[in-house]
């Protein structure tokens, strides 16, 4: 049987690799930028589009670490207006679960999902460190092994707030009359939350907003085959995605799921050319603009814990040895593993290849993932969703806003005359669009 390819549209910033020195490179903060993007990916018929978010600026030895994207409006203001200019688009928001409160998140995504028509999802993140905490009245942070305890708890207590009102609770168009009993007094006594009373906004049109997650450890997956309409899987290579494919589909059954439930949408990059070498050639531009000097040895020095401003991008690694305690990047999830191990990998790997400090970054950092022509992109699209590796994608270009619009002018179309790609929207929701049902009560 022929799978349908959902595909979806990520507005760069939080782990960004904007190529900044390309002039054509716009605004992370102009409304103009959210919207081309959106209306963009709208036109090309994707199911959604999706924005990332931290809670802290992330710092470099004490310091902003001026490489990010900074000041980034908060993503559920940013959709709510997205809302009045688009009108199928799904709309996705990363929020929390860590520093927010049930209550308040369950409110703000019924709230998008009546103001989008059933268009709103939400993207279940949890947050590690004390740094981030900071930021916030209770501070800390949650041990590993709570993170996943307090984001399941979480969702729970927010699914039982939007079904606390009954669908046919509002008796009258203009909102006026509520049908007595249709709202019910909502009480959760949990580990993590003690709340009761009633919820003030009627139940979303989904029933619920479509749940995305994005974790990769066991409990990440478990956690999104109990409850996860999507996962932001990292998965994009064809022999990977079909391993993690293959493992947490077959999670589903244990908690009364089918397959179909849950859509895995790897996040991906592309690169066009009108033939292969020219994408080749572009695509290696594209990843040495991403690397620039500075970006090399800032990205060593999340490795070696140290400031290594005094070495030459263009020289070889440092020849002192890391130093493996706190470090000096804070915030930035990638350098939290075993960076011994990691720096000794570099080091092999260096030698061998005989490769400079930026000339290594760029050969480890993930390489664009599908590169060539529009018709050898749609084919590998294809390939990869047919022999189930993935059930579609989450594109994040390289250049915003404009970094979509040769895939939706020149790939689109050769996906639905594979007729693997719809070729219009067949319903109003975000749900219609992922062939998810409606949750009922």
């Amino acid at each position: 049987m022929t799978k349908q390819i959902h595909l979806a549209a990520h507005f760069p910033g939080v782990n960004n690799t904007t190529v900044w020195s390309d002039p054509r490179s716009g605004s992370q903060i102009d409304f103009d930028s959210f919207r081309h993007l959106a209306q963009t990916a709208e036109r090309g018929k994707f199911d959604f589009f999706f924005l990332a978010e931290g809670l802290r600026l992330r710092e470099m030895k004490g310091r902003i670490h001026d490489l990010d994207v900074v000041g980034r409006p908060e993503s559920l203001t940013v959709l709510a207006a997205l809302a009045a200019v688009t009108t199928r688009l799904g709309l996705a928001a990363t929020v929390n679960s860590t520093f927010n409160e049930p209550y308040e998140v369950a409110r703000r995504l019924a709230s998008l999902d009546h103001l989008s028509g059933g268009r709103a999802a939400w993207n279940v993140v949890t947050s590690w460190d004390a740094f981030t905490g900071e930021n916030f009245r209770r501070g800390g942070y949650l041990a590993e092994s709570d993170r996943y305890t307090r984001a399941a708890e979480f969702l729970q207590t927010v699914r039982e707030l939007w079904d606390s009102w009954a669908p046919d609770a509002i008796t009258a168009k203009d909102g006026q009359f509520i049908r007595p009993g249709g709202i019910s007094t909502f009480h959760h006594d949990g580990l993590h939350f003690t709340i009761t009373g009633r919820f003030n906004v009627p139940r979303p049109p989904q029933g619920h907003p479509v749940i995305i997650q994005a974790g990769d450890s066991e409990e990440g997956r478990d956690f999104a085959a109990a409850s996860a309409d999507v996962i932001f899987s990292r998965h994009s290579k064809l022999e990977e995605g079909r391993a993690f494919y293959k493992d947490v589909k077959s999670r589903l059954a244990r908690y009364g799921r089918e397959p179909g439930d849950l859509k895995i949408l790897p996040a991906v990059t592309y690169v066009l050319g009108d033939t292969q070498e020219e994408a080749e050639r572009h695509a290696a531009e594209i990843r040495r603009a991403q690397v620039s000097p500075q970006t090399a040895i800032s990205f060593l020095e999340g490795i070696w814990g140290r400031d290594l401003s005094a070495y030459d991008p263009d020289g070889p690694l440092p020849d002192i040895e890391p130093d493996l305690g706190k470090g000096v990047s804070e915030g930035r999830a990638q350098f939290r593993g075993d960076r011994g191990a990691v720096a000794a990998k570099w080091r092999a790997l260096a030698a061998e290849k005989n490769l400079s400090i930026r000339e290594l970054v760029i050969e480890t950092a993930a390489p664009q993932t599908f590169v060539g022509t529009a018709a050898t992109v749609a084919e590998q699209i294809n390939t990869f969703v047919q022999t189930d590796a993935a059930d579609g994608f989450i594109f994040v270009p390289h250049l915003t806003p404009g970094g979509l619009d040769d895939l939706v002018d020149k790939v689109v179309p050769l996906l639905q005359e594979k007729g693997v790609f719809r070729a219009d929207y067949t319903g109003p929701t975000l749900r219609d669009h992922l062939g998810l049902k409606t949750k009922e009560l």
